[in-house]
């Protein structure tokens, strides 16, 4: 008895049966010599740029996360002691204390900065005459050296023959020890960084508000709204991705304040204007401890992170 292979016949049915139908399959998308020639040309235009980022920042980041676990002092070999470093850190009175610094100079430096960069952003957005000269005078700061601008305020702060305690005698008000004075060296310090900082943020609300259609305040013109009620109802809602930015930008700068600290202040007096970045180089290059150093490094790393990741939650909440 033989016996008949029905399968072929069975697979034919099926695929004639509507429905059941197999997809045709892929054909491999052919790449031409052209387009291989302009992936290489590609990849070898931006390799100088992969090998720079890999070396100077890749490369230092890692070495920082793991030197964070060790008891590294330059003059001798790396010494794995696991979360030590961590520990002594955070039971540092002084770290501690420049945790509570940074995150005061943060909260008044960057909201103070972004309010009057708006404002001096739309003023100068309405064609006022010598325009060009006040946008330059009020960038001047961010592109001046931090130094020379610190120079410039230790006149400005000096006790005896500062500008500042000249001009409040002249008002009958008594002069202070800014500097040297703990209750009055944080609010000097934010005031130099809050006046530094307002030139960036202006021009970058200026680039934004030239991008808002004008017939929005026109309509709101006609519907008889104020100009503070357009300010608030147009102006601040379109700039609100620019204000992201800008909120960004100026936490980073605001946690990595350094320069007008070791000019103004030296992190004194009494640490009551030592600040993070300036606990890194107090460890790395005064101390010689690498281990610590990167810890701090890698703890002010964490809040810079967790500060940018709360803000973009609540701004896409908001949006």
């Amino acid at each position: 008895m033989t016996t008949t292979d029905h399968r072929p016949a069975r697979v034919a049915k099926a695929a004639s049966v509507p429905g059941t139908a197999t997809a045709p399959p892929r054909k491999r998308k052919r790449i031409s010599m052209a387009e291989k020639k302009r992936r290489r040309a590609g990849w070898l235009m931006i390799t100088p740029s992969v090998i720079h980022v890999g070396l100077w920042t890749l490369i230092p980041v890692i070495a920082t996360f793991y030197l964070s676990f060790t008891d590294y002092g330059i003059f001798s070999a790396p010494k794995w002691i696991w979360f030590d470093n961590y520990v002594e850190m955070f039971n540092d009175p002084v770290f501690m204390q420049s945790i509570g610094n940074t995150i005061w100079y943060t909260f008044w430096t960057v909201p103070v900065s972004m309010a009057v960069a708006v404002v001096v952003a739309v003023l100068l957005n309405q064609g006022l005459k010598l325009q060009k000269f006040y946008r330059t005078a009020f960038f001047l700061p961010q592109v001046t050296a931090t130094v020379a601008i610190a120079m410039v305020w230790l006149w400005i702060f000096n006790p005896q023959y500062g500008l500042l305690n000249a001009g409040l005698e002249a008002i009958g008000l008594p002069g202070q020890a800014w500097l040297v004075d703990p209750q009055w060296a944080l609010p000097s310090v934010i005031l130099v960084g809050a006046w530094q900082g307002i030139g960036i943020k202006m021009l970058i609300y200026i680039a934004a508000l030239q991008n808002i259609d004008e017939s929005l305040y026109e309509a709101a013109s006609l519907d008889g709204a104020s100009a503070v009620r357009q300010f608030f109802s147009i102006t601040v809602p379109m700039l609100k991705p620019a204000t992201f930015f800008v909120f960004i930008i100026s936490i980073i700068g605001a946690f990595q304040v350094f320069d007008q600290i070791y000019v103004l202040t030296d992190g004194g007096p009494a640490n009551a204007t030592t600040m993070m970045t300036y606990e890194v180089y107090r460890s790395a290059f005064q101390e010689f401890r690498m281990g610590m150093a990167s810890a701090q490094s890698v703890a002010l790393f964490a809040f810079l992170l967790f500060v940018t990741l709360i803000s973009r939650r609540v701004t896409k909440e908001e949006d």
